[in-house]
C-alpha cells in the first residue's frame, strides 16, 4: 500500500505531519491511524519547520485519533516530505 504523508492542523492548533490512514471502527471510536507523527515546529526567524517527537511520554510510532480532532489536513511541500522521510528513517 501507499504511503500517504499528510500535514494535519489539529483543532488544537497543533499541526502534525504524518502518514495517516483510514481504520474503519464503531461509531465513536478513533478513526484514523497515524504512523510516525511528528510535530511541526516553524523557526521564529525562518519560513522553516523542524520535527519533533509528538507524544514523547511513549515509543508507539502508531497513534489512533478521532478524525473530528482534525481542523484540515494537506499535502506536505517536496522540501518537508524529503525532511520526513530523512526522520523516519
Amino acid at each position: 500500500m501507499e504511503q500517504v504523508v499528510k500535514c494535519l492542523l489539529l483543532k488544537n492548533d497543533l499541526i502534525v505531519i504524518s502518514e495517516i490512514s483510514e481504520v474503519p471502527g464503531e461509531l465513536g471510536e478513533p478513526d484514523c491511524k497515524l504512523t510516525n507523527p511528528f510535530r511541526m515546529v516553524k523557526q521564529k526567524d525562518t519560513d522553516s519547520y523542524t520535527f519533533e517527537t509528538w507524544l514523547d511520554f511513549t515509543n508507539q510510532n502508531e497513534i489512533m485519533i478521532h478524525s473530528d480532532s482534525i481542523l484540515t489536513l494537506v499535502d506536505p511541500s517536496t522540501e518537508l516530505l524529503s525532511k520526513y522521510f530523512d526522520s523516519i528513517k
